[in-house]
């Protein structure tokens, strides 16, 4: 039987309810051919989109998952554009084909205006049915997608039975304190008409150790998992309301939270701070933090279809919201040097981050013999507030760090609120069989607002008996109307082979609330003066736009023995560089163009006894024109290093093993900054049991010690003591579990 299967980047739940579970299961990477995916925000097959598509299918996700890696390392080695993944909780710089990526469920965005990195830790892989992942730059969804699309689509209800699914397992290095454990649970059922599924997951995570059998620095800046406890819960309901109208509803809390059990310590009163001593930091019992790590999140999606209608077009609706709260863990603070006559203590801070989105979408699809359009509306709502929790400097310093109690919250970032509303219009001609042209545009409407604020360091000056009142940084609004095309030429030279050549634009709008509530004060009598500041009325930031080019091809032949193939050239350019203030930590545009040009493709070989081999790169520049130097290479703050994977794998029916390796290349930029490059072994496997299914892995078998590529990136950005930024990677670890579907 001929397996067709229904998948949708801007909608899928609606679309997906009524695919069965023999085909849901059987969708992975190398089936690409027969999968139908979108590119201009309505089903489409793989074989017909002029682009670089790949889906990691639910089988696939899972044994990767069960064999220990995390979601961003999965992502990392098995999407050829994206970045390798870190172990901790930060996707900061994680991006595809240098660029930024847009990260959604179920279509829904979990990029924000106000950047904290945290889209990936976001949903537990227990509730993930498949991944979708569009390369480049799209014009079709707008902000954010300079670099590509990830798109999480979570577990469906498929079936009016009643039905389980159980999952447990465990990970550990054998040394004392890392075991790290996990166990899901889902139901679904239901009739003809109304089908539901229910799923928790729940995790709880344990110390880190690398390959020295250290325990590895927990992440002061942007946290890791170590003493993490997680749960999710994702619920999820289908419902037929006729022959031609379907409607579902997701809905999702989820939090990520470390425990208070250990923490970083300098040392009692910070010596081992003050004195850059990496003997006195070290990971210690004894954690009590009145804010913790956590990422909490609260989402509903309600989408509704109706095929058939006004001339037989087919209409998707979509409503969401997602509430999201985002702590960081307490580390010195980011305050530059005072001015003279002003004395802080050392103290730790931690920042605080609240976001709401509301959002509506529609799509109107019509298909005619030779021609097909797509066009729709997005309209959202976004509230960004950003607080930094001030602890008290002297119980804090008593206890090296570990012990943390907030004085007070000041502000971090003006109070922020972004709307947008586009529209756009795709169209697809098949000149011939062999030959479709498709092209659209989308225009963008961006309002982005800023209250008054008196600048942080100010705060903290008062906070600390230095004046007490201030003037405010005037906040403002800025207007953002920006027109993104899109244009491409595909070509069928068989069934199993195509080819394309595309032309797409993508627009990214800079993190507002880093780029401006701070100025130039002075001190007179009690009160800070404003000397100067950036406001955004007056020095509005200009979005940034890319323009890319690609020249690519694909070779499938279903899950039949045989070659499988596709890649990409690829040439991005933009007109601005981001600057990234490492001190202040702020943001500012160059007038300097960016440029990143590659070749990013996966290849193949399945033989007919089971045995399959192999693998994917990265080969990438990204360069910025500087004024006296021409193309430099771009700065290790915001690009990463080329990369590939290799792997063999055998197959049977009862039982499937895979031996894959990945490394990274070296990198430098052109303040001769350095990201060293790193080899890894993993070894994964499951097998099939009368009832139920084992899996087993093997991370880092050779036990490689190794920075990861965060931790050498947040040594340039936070500086001495390295020991307490250069994070590690993890040793070899042990991984096994047990999954049962009843």
């Amino acid at each position: 039987m001929k397996k067709q299967y229904t998948l949708s980047i801007f909608l899928s739940a609606a679309l997906v309810a009524s695919t069965s579970a023999q085909t849901r299961d059987s969708i992975n990477t190398k089936d690409i051919r027969e999968v139908i995916m979108v590119s201009s925000r309505a089903p489409k097959q793989i074989s017909e989109i002029p682009g670089t598509v790949w889906v990691i299918g639910e089988k696939e996700l899972q044994t990767q998952i069960r064999g220990g890696a995390g979601l961003k390392e999965v992502l990392g080695n098995m999407i050829p554009g994206f970045d390798f993944g870190n172990q901790g909780r930060t996707n900061y710089a994680q991006n595809m084909r240098g660029r930024n990526v847009l990260v959604m469920i179920n279509g829904v965005s979990l990029n924000s205006t106000r950047a904290t990195s945290r889209q990936l830790d976001s949903v537990d892989p227990f509730n993930i049915d498949r991944i979708e992942v569009l390369s480049g730059a799209s014009a079709i969804y707008g902000g954010d997608s300079t670099g590509g699309i990830i798109n999480i689509i979570t577990k469906k209800p498929i079936s009016n039975n009643l039905a389980f699914e159980t999952s447990v397992g465990l990970k550990t290095g054998f040394n004392k304190n890392d075991l790290d454990k996990r166990i899901a649970q889902s139901v679904s059922g239901g009739s003809d008409a109304v089908k539901f599924r229910l799923g928790a997951a729940f995790t709880q995570n344990e110390g880190a150790f690398d390959a020295n059998g250290d325990q590895i620095i927990t992440d002061v800046k942007q946290a890791d998992f170590q003493y993490n406890r997680s749960i999710d819960i994702l619920g999820g309901m289908t419902a037929k309301l006729s022959s031609n109208q379907d409607l579902s509803l997701d809905l999702q809390y989820y939090n990520s939270k470390v425990r208070n059990k250990k923490w970083l310590s300098f040392g009692q009163n910070f010596v081992g701070f003050t004195t850059k001593n990496p003997d006195l930091i070290n990971v210690l019992d004894g954690a009590d933090s009145d804010v913790v790590p956590r990422t909490e999140r609260f989402m509903g999606n309600l989408q509704y279809s109706l095929r058939n209608i006004l001339g037989g077009q087919n209409l998707i609706l979509q409503a969401y919201g997602r509430k999201e709260e985002v702590d960081f863990g307490a580390s010195f603070a980011e305050v530059p040097k005072p001015p003279a006559g002003i004395t802080l203590p050392i103290f730790l801070s931690s920042a605080r981050g609240n976001t709401n989105v509301y959002g509506v979408k529609a799509v109107l699809s019509k298909q005619w013999n030779a021609f097909n359009f797509t066009y729709g509306v997005d309209g959202d709502l976004e509230s960004f507030k950003g607080d930094q929790a001030i602890f008290n400097p002297q119980k804090s310093s008593e206890s090296g760090g570990l012990v943390n109690k907030t004085d007070a919250f000041v502000g971090r970032y003006p109070d922020t609120r972004t709307s947008t509303l586009s529209g756009f219009i795709q169209a697809d001609w098949n000149i011939t069989k062999q030959l479709t042209l498709s092209g659209g545009v989308r225009q963008q409407f961006i309002n982005v607002k800023l209250d008054d604020f008196v600048g942080f360091k100010e705060q903290v000056y008062m906070h600390f008996g230095y004046g007490n009142s201030a003037d405010v940084v005037k906040g403002g609004k800025n207007n953002y109307d920006v027109t993104l095309l899109n244009a491409s030429l595909l070509y069928r030279i068989t069934p199993s082979w195509q080819t394309w050549f595309s032309f797409s634009q993508g627009f990214a709008v800079p993190d507002a609330a880093k780029s401006y509530g701070f100025g130039k004060y002075q001190l007179a009598n009690n009160h800070w003066n404003l000397i100067n500041s950036m406001n955004i009325a007056e020095q509005p930031l200009s979005g940034i736009k890319t323009d890319q080019m690609e020249l690519g091809f694909r070779r499938n032949n279903g899950s039949e023995p045989g070659l499988y193939a596709q890649g990409s050239f690829f040439y991005a350019l933009s007109d601005k560089t981001l600057k990234i203030d490492n001190v202040a930590f702020t943001i500012s545009l160059l007038d300097q163009k960016l440029r990143n040009y590659g070749f990013e493709g996966a290849l193949g070989y399945r033989f007919a006894q089971g045995l399959e081999l192999g693998g994917n790169i990265l080969l990438m520049e990204s360069k910025t024109e500087t004024v006296d130097k021409g193309w430099q290479n771009q700065s290790v703050y915001t690009t990463n290093p080329s990369k590939f994977m290799v792997f063999t794998g055998w197959n049977a029916k009862r039982f499937s093993v895979r031996l894959q390796m990945q490394n990274s290349l070296n990198y430098t930029d052109l303040a001769d900054m350095r990201i060293d490059g790193y080899t890894l072994f993993d070894f994964i496997g499951d097998v099939k049991l009368n009832k139920g299914t084992i899996n087993f892995g093997v991370q880092n078998i050779f036990n490689r010690q190794y920075t990861t590529i965060w931790g050498q990136r947040s040594v340039f950005f936070y500086g001495a003591p390295q020991k307490a930024f250069a994070y590690q990677g993890r040793g070899t670890t042990f991984s096994v579990g047990y999954t049962i579907n009843y």
